[in-house]
């Protein structure tokens, strides 16, 4: 039965991942580039280096954006990174950047932009391509270049997120395009950057931090947590106002991706426990984000 749950989350991180790579090329292929806006973060750099190639040394690539495969290319020193991060993401992540590739690569760029109006391609073409990044990160892998750079600072420093890394990054990317375009692209290209990292933060629910209190009368929920989950609880006495019975006050910190696997613990053992969840909690002390 653990082997076949373990398989099911497998099967249902990949198609994240997958899924989130062909929405991240789509926002970008097709409401981004049209309009000649600059991506963010490592993306970004790919693209003024095509744009590079092509103004400088005249190459042609048609309706192909080789941006996709220039990112590949500055992706392989950052492998060795995602390496040290564990097997498991390694390989996801090998996956992952692979397909994204294929994907920014493949789906052509058109000719005449879909939307015009530069604020709204901004928008959704933020929305598609950072609910995209965001489904890459909550499958467990990562797209390559500022995702893997985030996800490793956000293990070593506390209140980090991958879209705060991919907001550093833009302000090199951007700040090439304010001496290079015009002052209306780089302006309209960091509204972009701006809703792309936001979405992103909010779709990866792993850096969203949870406390909960568990209101029961039953005992063993604690050790329950602590041996099913690995996460410390803290415990107090209680009685309620009304029936003046014993009651048992569990206080536990989580990730929001733990939210069903909580529940079906403390479930399992007291079905009427109350519990009351505090979304986006800011944690300094021994909190181990699991990203």
């Amino acid at each position: 039965m653990a082997f076949t749950k373990s398989k099911k989350q497998t099967v249902i991180s990949t198609a994240y991942a997958l899924a989130g790579c062909i929405l991240f090329a789509a926002g970008v292929n097709l409401f981004i580039t049209p309009l000649a806006l600059y991506n963010g973060g490592f993306m970004g750099i790919a693209q003024l280096i095509r744009t590079f190639l092509s103004s400088v040394f005249h190459l042609s690539f048609g309706q192909t954006d080789i941006a996709g495969i220039i990112y590949f290319l500055l992706n392989i020193p950052l492998i060795f990174l995602a390496w040290k991060m564990g097997r498991g993401f390694f390989f996801r992540t090998m996956i992952t950047i692979v397909v994204q590739t294929a994907a920014l690569t493949l789906i052509p760029v058109p000719k005449e932009p879909i939307i015009e109006d530069y604020l709204t391609a901004c928008i959704i073409g933020g929305l598609i391509s950072g609910v995209g990044s965001g489904f890459v990160l909550r499958g467990g892998s990562s797209g390559g270049g500022q995702d893997i750079l985030g996800l490793y600072f956000t293990k070593k420093f506390r209140n980090f997120s991958v879209g705060k890394m991919s907001l550093i990054i833009n302000f090199f990317v951007y700040g090439v395009c304010l001496c290079l375009f015009d002052l209306m692209i780089v302006i309209y290209s960091l509204i972009y950057g701006v809703i792309y990292s936001v979405a992103c933060d909010r779709v990866h629910i792993q850096n969203i931090n949870m406390s909960v209190m568990i209101f029961t009368k039953k005992l063993g929920i604690s050790k329950a947590i602590m041996d099913g989950m690995g996460r410390g609880v803290t415990n107090w006495d209680g009685a309620g106002a009304y029936t003046n019975e014993t009651s048992y006050i569990l206080f536990v910190m989580i990730s929001k991706y733990e939210v069903n696997e909580l529940k079906q613990i403390v479930k399992s053992i007291d079905p009427n426990a109350f519990m009351i969840f505090t979304e986006g909690c800011s944690v300094d002390g021994n909190f181990e984000k699991r990203l």
